[in-house]
């Protein structure tokens, strides 16, 4: 990669773009030990996966190096996990029910954002991938959670994503739930098409909306 095309990125986040698994290890360790925030870190490595989902978006990577990047990404959030237990489920933030819609198997971005929800100190209730649309009402049912996250990788699912907004106003729940889309092919035009509430460009972005949902 270009130094015009690293600049502004936290080395990490360059690291984990570029797929170099030595450097990651390394630098996770060093923010560690220099006790930078683990959930700051988190960030950057989540910055590092949206590079990479926008590389894979733009036909610079393929299949093989999302996968590749998603072991990379796992391997650190196993080092990371014990760091990010500090806020208990619930405090400070709310449930939350996120899944991958049907047809759709990728599980890399709904993963993140799972883990910075609960590092954030949301109740996360992860359905899975490929995800029917009734499914994420039951859980909402049985959860009573205010708000839904939608992640997709794939654009052909975004009827998918507009057929479970569809079902939480048949069900007659759409009013009682913010309903949040994203996933690298996701925009804002995506979000209008769906009817959804909100459209998260990263996982620290769903984040932040998950919050002030529940404030």
């Amino acid at each position: 990669m270009t130094e015009e095309r690293n600049e502004g990125l936290h080395p990490l986040t360059v690291a984990l773009r570029d797929l170099d698994e030595t450097a990651v290890n390394t630098l996770v360790e060093h923010e560690i030990d220099a006790q930078t925030p683990a959930l700051r870190v988190v960030g950057y490595l989540n910055d590092g996966m949206v590079a990479v989902g926008r590389l894979f978006a733009e036909d610079e990577y393929f299949i093989s190096q999302l996968i590749f990047s998603a072991e990379i990404f796992r391997g650190v959030m196993a080092r990371l996990a014990p760091l990010l237990g500090g806020a208990d489920p619930g405090e400070g933030g709310g449930k939350v029910v996120v899944g991958t819609v049907k047809g759709d198997i990728h599980d890399i971005g709904k993963n993140i954002v799972v883990t910075l929800l609960r590092g954030s100190g949301f109740e996360v209730v992860d359905v899975g991938v490929d995800v029917p649309a009734e499914r994420f009402v039951e859980a909402v049912r049985e959860s009573g959670a205010k708000v839904v996250g939608l992640s997709a990788l794939l654009n052909f699912t975004y009827p998918e994503m507009k057929h479970v907004v569809d079902t939480f106003v048949a069900a007659g729940l759409r009013d009682q739930v913010s309903i949040i889309v994203g996933g690298s092919p996701v925009n804002e035009q995506v979000r209008e098409f769906a009817g959804a509430d909100h459209y998260a460009e990263d996982a620290v972005t769903g984040v932040d909306i998950c919050a002030s949902i529940y404030r």
